[in-house]
């Protein structure tokens, strides 16, 4: 029986990056910049790397899509895309937190972090003496104290949080798409839950400030 096949696609940036592998191998990956018109040049780019990697789309054991946090646009075009595909192909969605992806194959402990507005970042800490779970937080206001023995700072807001801290800053082991296939291969046969958006705030939107128009009466 051969090894399954595993896409992993992430837009939660300004950016594509998707990979295929089977039985832990990388078949064909792609990372390209894009900070605008990744729903007109997802699909042709997928089908360039299944034809990369000798693969069909009905070859597809499963796919991983990542679910944030980031660019919210970004997010639900891949999470819709592939939950889509993976329901036309009867195959599971897998769905991976960026963090988690950044953290990957770390050999010590890692601080994710990606870059938000307004001098914040999404931050999460994988193999610290205290785990962080995913908040997010204004760089400035991280404790000090976080930085342990062997902490290094991982991702778009790595440098930033890195020197707010003293710690190295590393690049992580694979690029988003790679480590969201590798994270996927080892729970899609046991994921049940549908991959959903991961977003850690609301949406950049408020009600309008407008008063609303006043309806008058008829006169009698």
């Amino acid at each position: 029986m051969s090894e399954p096949l595993v896409l992993g696609v992430d837009t939660s940036g300004p950016y594509c990056s998707a990979a295929l592998i089977r039985g832990g191998a990388l078949l064909s990956g792609l990372d390209v910049e894009m900070p605008k018109g990744q729903v007109e040049a997802l699909f042709p780019m997928l089908e360039n790397l299944l034809a990369e990697g000798g693969a069909f789309w009905s070859d597809l054991s499963a796919i991983g899509v990542g679910t944030g946090p980031g660019n919210f646009t970004g997010i639900r075009i891949s999470v819709s895309a592939m939950r889509g595909l993976a329901l036309a192909l009867d195959v599971p969605a897998v769905g991976v937190s960026l963090l988690d992806a950044l953290a990957h194959a770390a050999p010590g402990p890692v601080l994710a972090a990606i870059a938000a507005p307004r001098g914040q970042a999404y931050i999460a800490g994988r193999g610290m003496a205290h785990d962080l779970a995913p908040a997010l937080v204004a760089i400035e206001e991280l404790p000090h104290e976080l930085a342990e023995p062997g902490l290094v700072a991982i991702g778009s807001a790595g440098d930033a949080v890195a020197a707010h801290l003293g710690v190295p800053h590393a690049a992580p082991a694979f690029a988003p798409g790679e480590a969201i296939a590798r994270i996927a291969a080892t729970r899609w046969r046991t994921e049940t839950a549908p991959a959903t958006p991961f977003y850690l705030k609301a949406a950049d939107a408020a009600p309008a400030r407008d008063a609303p128009p006043v309806i008058l009466d008829e006169p009698a």
